[in-house]
């Protein structure tokens, strides 16, 4: 068999048009069929590129120089957007970014779900009136450079931190603290973590931020349990940021990419601070999950609460739970939630909250949803409907058969990862559900990142 032979070369210079965006926000430029994908370019644009690297059914190439730009590039604000890997569509309009997002759904849906979208209604995507400055949790790298510390994001492909005194898309004060804990951790001579030395100490600073309750807490994520000049630390930290409530130790001391490690200890003030989506307030620890952009989760959530349509009569069953964001909006409208989540620690939270809340019509139970799930239909809690909210690699297929078993009237479909809903949405479609419409809602703007909510009812 003869090897077949790309049409360019590496390290050669050529012209192309630009047809298309990749998932990850590259544009595609294709040589006799043969595709192109280079960072930074936009559909319709044409350029002059340079083939870096070339695998066998596809290339990927830099851009060096822009003959014709799009009606939709717009100038990144960010300093640093080229070299930083936390954004990917700054030079591309918001108005660009919602259209390709929900292109994006649209195509996944189609070609890996096999849905026909003349029966399906995929909606524009929700976006934010102001989508800048939305993040409320800074997680940041620590490292050393000649003159102190740094901390920021890596740099696209790479373990360089880009040293970063502030990021568009964080919220201001986050970054205020980080800016802060880097000057004050300077001169009290703390030393960053060398992961390829593995020593040092300062891993990562975290800094969690209530948007309504204003409310912070910082992070210090460490190698080994000793604080060097703790108290001097402390009293530096709180005596600048009045707002934070809380500050905490966790321990990493594996050689691992991995941010966390098994030991948490509050060093003052509250293991928790709070904050609100809508009218529910959550407790949020160090090692809590909570979304990064409450003002969009409450748009997600709402629509699911949407298109669940509960009349107060319901039993619902919210699997992949959390902390129990979903099930006490659910609760809300529904006669009685139960939730399942795998992870101890996120079933505690998901109790404190609902207490916290005074919300009685919700339970909550440890284990695998398509071990739990079953076991509540053969103890007679049989769902009105079945709400999803699962990680990027979608349900477990035990837990869709489980809902094909059960035949709930609707199901609704959170998403993270719009590749892996349209792959269970045709595994439900073949089960006898119709997917009615899929609303993208935009939780990471500037960035390639797409969640979606999905409402199907049983045919």
């Amino acid at each position: 068999m003869t090897k077949a032979i790309a049409p360019v070369q590496k390290n050669e210079y050529y012209d192309v048009t630009f047809e298309d965006l990749t998932h990850d926000g590259s544009g595609v430029a294709k040589i006799e069929g043969y595709p192109i994908f280079v960072p930074n370019a936009l559909p319709n644009e044409k350029g002059q590129i340079k083939v870096t690297k070339i695998n066998k059914g596809y290339a990927f190439g830099r851009l060096v120089e822009l003959h014709e730009e799009s009606s939709q590039r717009t100038d990144a604000p960010c300093p640093i957007y080229k070299q930083c890997g936390g954004c990917q569509l700054q030079h591309l309009s918001y108005q660009g970014q919602l259209d390709f997002k929900q292109k994006q759904v649209k195509e996944v849906l189609t070609r890996i779900g096999k849905l026909n979208l003349d029966n399906v209604t995929v909606h524009p995507t929700l976006g934010m009136e102001d989508p800048w400055n939305y993040r409320n949790k800074a997680q940041v790298p620590v490292g050393e450079r000649e003159g102190g510390l740094v901390a920021g994001f890596y740099q696209q492909r790479s373990h360089e931190i880009i040293d970063m005194e502030q990021c568009l898309i964080q919220q201001s004060e986050n970054d205020e603290v980080v800016a802060a804990i880097k000057t004050i951790a300077n001169c009290h001579g703390i030393r960053a973590y060398d992961e390829k030395k593995n020593k040092g100490w300062l891993r990562h600073i975290m800094v969690r931020y209530g948007i309504v309750t204003k409310e912070m807490m910082v992070v210090f994520i460490t190698r080994t349990p000793d604080f060097p000049n703790k108290k001097a630390i402390i009293d530096d930290i709180t005596s600048q940021f009045p707002a934070i409530k809380s500050i905490v130790q966790n321990i990493n001391p594996k050689r691992t990419n991995v941010i966390f490690g098994d030991q948490t200890t509050v060093l003052w003030g509250e293991e928790y601070i709070y904050d609100y989506i809508g009218d529910i307030k959550f407790a949020i620890s160090a090692r809590s999950f909570y979304q990064v952009n409450p003002e969009q989760t409450k748009v997600l959530y709402d629509k699911a609460l949407e298109y669940a349509d509960l009349s107060g009569e319901e039993s619902v069953i919210d699997a992949y739970c959390g902390i129990g964001t979903i099930s006490l909006f659910l609760a809300q409208k529904a006669k009685k939630v139960f939730g399942v989540e795998i992870v101890p620690e996120a079933i505690e939270d998901a109790k404190r909250n609902a207490a916290l809340n005074r919300i009685e019509n919700a339970e909550f139970a440890v284990g695998e949803a398509e071990v739990v799930i079953p076991k509540w239909y053969e103890e007679g809690n049989a769902a009105d409907v079945i709400v999803v909210d699962p990680p990027r690699k979608g349900c477990d297929e035990a837990l869709l058969q489980t809902i094909l078993d059960m035949k709930p009237k609707k199901v609704v479909y959170v998403s993270c990862n719009p590749a892996t809903l349209a792959r269970d949405l045709k595994v439900l479609e073949d089960g006898g559900y119709a997917t009615v419409e899929v609303q993208p809602v935009d939780m990471f703007p500037h960035t390639t990142h797409c969640e979606a909510v999905a409402c199907l009812k049983l045919v």
